[in-house]
């Protein structure tokens, strides 16, 4: 899953594909790289972040939507081959019922459907996946004390739930992606213990989507020796490293910043572990 941030704030490259024209062609360089997902979001989940309005996510998102959609779907028609998907991240129904009708294919909410009461309904009215993810507080708030009593077994308990919720509401689970949401109110021990135990999550039975690019807690795992955290264009070894300790964990999609590096090294990963890796659909 590659990230294509359409916003002026995210903390790895805030700013650098604002425009929908630049945010398109990122997402092309992606999918060329060896993306199966691109992940659009226009309102930053960074801690500290701030709200974005209804009507400027959809101003920032729906372009991008309708132009890789619009591109992805001529090329795989060229091609004789499938075609990536696009997935919007969004916690708000209005911008995931556009997007869905614009083309997409997955909603990846990070609210896991509490911050919008219409979203479940969008949801299991669509034939789109959705990804459910866990997060402590909301943006403004999560990194303030986070607290668990078992890091592992809470966020294992809130994933059930609310995986039980929307089937309840009538998603269908094969549907469902789960997301134990690395760096999503969580202490740097926090998220070395979730990677660690990642293989209990299994138990829940859906795919496991890990999210671990450029977060600053490689950056203080591989500070220098003034101890100041690496910048997040430095973070990159770190990612890949997570990925690798996921995959081994079985998480099956990873959400990253630099596809290529995180496909070779899964795929290597992979073959080592004597599974085999899935083909690029570009």
């Amino acid at each position: 899953m590659g990230v294509v941030n359409v916003t002026p704030d995210s903390f790895s490259d805030g700013g650098l594909f604002f425009e929908p024209g630049a945010a398109v062609a990122h997402g092309l360089e992606l999918v060329a790289e060896g993306a199966d997902i691109l992940d659009v979001g226009g309102e930053s989940t960074r801690p500290g972040a701030a709200p974005v309005a209804e009507a400027e996510e959809l101003r920032r998102v729906l372009p991008v939507v309708e132009g890789l959609v619009a591109e992805l779907r001529a090329g795989a028609q060229a091609a004789g081959s499938a075609r990536p998907q696009v997935s919007i991240d969004t916690s708000k129904a209005s911008v995931a019922r556009a997007a869905l009708g614009a083309g997409a294919g997955l909603i990846n909410d990070v609210t896991a459907l509490r911050g919008d009461p219409e979203m479940v309904e969008v949801v299991a009215a669509s034939e789109a996946q959705c990804c459910l993810m866990h997060m402590l507080g909301e943006p403004r708030t999560m990194q303030r004390e986070p607290r668990y009593a078992d890091v592992v077994d809470e966020v294992k308990a809130f994933l059930a739930e609310r995986l039980a919720f929307a089937v309840a509401a009538g998603v269908a689970e094969e549907r469902v992606l789960l997301d134990p949401g690395i760096g999503f109110g969580k202490t740097l021990a926090h998220n070395l213990e979730l990677l660690r135990r990642l293989d209990e999550l299994l138990a829940l039975g859906r795919p496991l989507l890990v999210g671990t690019s450029r977060k600053s807690f490689l950056g203080r795992i591989l500070a220098g020796t003034d101890g100041e955290p690496l910048d997040p264009a430095e973070r990159l070894p770190g990612t890949l490293a997570t990925c690798v300790l996921a995959y081994e964990r079985g998480a099956r999609v990873f959400r990253v910043h630099d596809v290529a590096p995180a496909r070779a090294a899964l795929a290597t990963t992979a073959a080592t572990l004597g599974a085999q890796w899935m083909t690029t659909t570009s």
